[in-house]
């Protein structure tokens, strides 16, 4: 009796945890292989009834490590049809077992290998990332004869783009039954060149279902859509991006927190923040990602910065949490403030609150905003306070660099390149070429730190 717990197929794009393949067979009625795994093999022998103890019924051989040739005998090994053949006198350097190897050990033994084998193989293969494993699995897939499922294919279709192996994907995907592709098929292939950075192949199957699988589309996952809009954003088709807006609208998608921000974000690319505004007010549940969503969009232009800020102060009197991508984005928008830095420092008072004052973000936000406003001191102070992870960061030390130069301050820029060189980071040619043409045409001495 061959018993395997299954589990429900799940589209991840990383897999942390390491699942172990499993499985239970009974060859013939001398033992019966309990489990396989990576570290070791039990048998259970089938003794007559016990008398007076239980223990005594079960033996486990755990051998070091499996290999392909751990479960021969001296003299010959199996190929995969499970015939003897002689044995090579290479010696074998695996340590541990590969879905293949299980594969042969079954073979070897004439066990049968049910479809749930091959589901906890797959796993594997897709875990590791072995494109040659997968291959050869696949391969013997067909050679079973197995009647394949839609949730197999699925995993075997997740299994080749977590191997890399897109373009065989595809044609797998394009071989594919119409009966047994679902929408778990197509999600698989729009994140898998999505990841790639194919987009234009992502938007060209969206479209696809867009325009002749309604049902599918029906049935397509939220993030879906996101990797859609954002691939829209990549390749400036903002018609598409548009359509799917409608598209969600008219489903009553758009009510859906992640995919209202990123309707924010791919407004904001092209600059329409009238339709971003939209999207926000209609958006009844505001979260930290909205409401940073929206401060972002108003940085990207001069005569928007105040309404970041108001966006700001809205944003703490709804009683949102603040982030640090949030006080990133309201610091940029201070920077380009004419009030000498009155608002940034409050910023940065609350940020000190919040215990976000050594946040790499933050940090860097802080630097430019000083420099920007010509408080060259503040800034320099919040760079000499650069935790351990944030000295080699090239932003912060640019972004001090920069104000600088933007204040004349060249002898002081000059020493802080010593600096960087003496921290390990390497300045931007540009910044040294304005330097050097700054040098050669302005005279020394003119603008000092005093009053900075």
């Amino acid at each position: 009796m061959h018993m395997v717990n299954s589990t429900s197929m799940g589209i991840v794009s990383h897999c942390h945890c390491r699942q172990k393949a499993g499985f239970y067979a009974s060859p013939c009625n001398k033992y019966r292989i309990v489990i396989v795994s990576n570290h070791c093999i039990q048998f259970r022998l089938l003794m007559p009834k016990p008398h007076a103890y239980h223990p005594g019924n079960t033996t486990i051989i755990q051998p070091p490590k499996i290999n392909s040739t751990a479960f021969n005998d001296n003299c010959y090994d199996y190929d995969w049809k499970g015939f003897k053949k002689k044995k090579s006198h290479t010696n074998t350097t695996s340590t541990t077992s590969t879905p293949t190897d299980v594969l042969r050990l079954m073979d070897g033994l004439r066990l049968p290998i049910t479809p749930d084998i091959y589901t906890s193989l797959i796993k594997e293969c897709s875990i590791t990332g072995d494109a040659t494993q997968a291959t050869q699995l696949h391969a013997h897939i067909n050679r079973s004869g197995f009647p394949l499922s839609s949730t197999l294919l699925n995993r075997i279709l997740l299994m080749y783009v977590s191997c890399g192996l897109i373009h065989t994907a595809r044609h797998m995907f394009d071989k594919m039954n119409v009966l047994k592709m679902n929408s778990i098929s197509w999600a698989i292939m729009v994140a898998a060149y999505m990841d790639n950075g194919f987009y234009e192949e992502a938007i060209f199957l969206f479209v696809q279902i867009l325009q002749h699988h309604s049902t599918i589309m029906l049935e397509l996952p939220p993030w879906i859509f996101i990797c859609v809009l954002k691939a829209c954003a990549l390749t400036m088709n903002m018609a598409l991006g548009k359509q799917v807006h409608g598209w969600l609208l008219k489903v009553g998608y758009a009510a859906n927190l992640f995919l209202s921000s990123s309707l924010i974000s791919f407004y904001g690319k092209f600059r329409c923040l009238e339709d971003a505004d939209f999207v926000f007010d209609q958006t009844s549940e505001r979260d930290t990602v909205i409401w940073t969503a929206k401060m972002v969009n108003k940085c990207q232009e001069e005569h928007h910065m105040p309404e970041a800020l108001i966006a700001f102060m809205e944003m703490g009197m709804a009683g949102v949490k603040r982030n640090k991508f949030t006080y990133s984005s309201v610091l940029r928008a201070c920077g380009r403030m004419n009030d000498h830095g009155s608002f940034g420092r409050l910023i940065h008072a609350s940020t000190i609150k919040l215990g976000l004052e050594s946040d790499t973000y933050v940090q860097c936000g802080l630097v430019d905003m000083y420099g920007k406003c010509g408080l060259l001191r503040e800034a320099r102070r919040v760079c000499e306070t650069l935790n351990d992870t944030n000295k080699t960061s090239i932003v912060c030390w640019n972004a001090m660099l920069t104000g600088y130069i933007r204040h004349g301050l060249y002898i002081e820029a000059i020493k802080f390149l010593y600096q960087m060189k003496a921290a390990g980071i390497q300045p931007h040619e540009s910044f040294l070429n304005e330097i050097r043409i700054a040098c050669g045409s302005t005279p020394f001495g003119n603008k000092s730190m005093d009053g900075m």
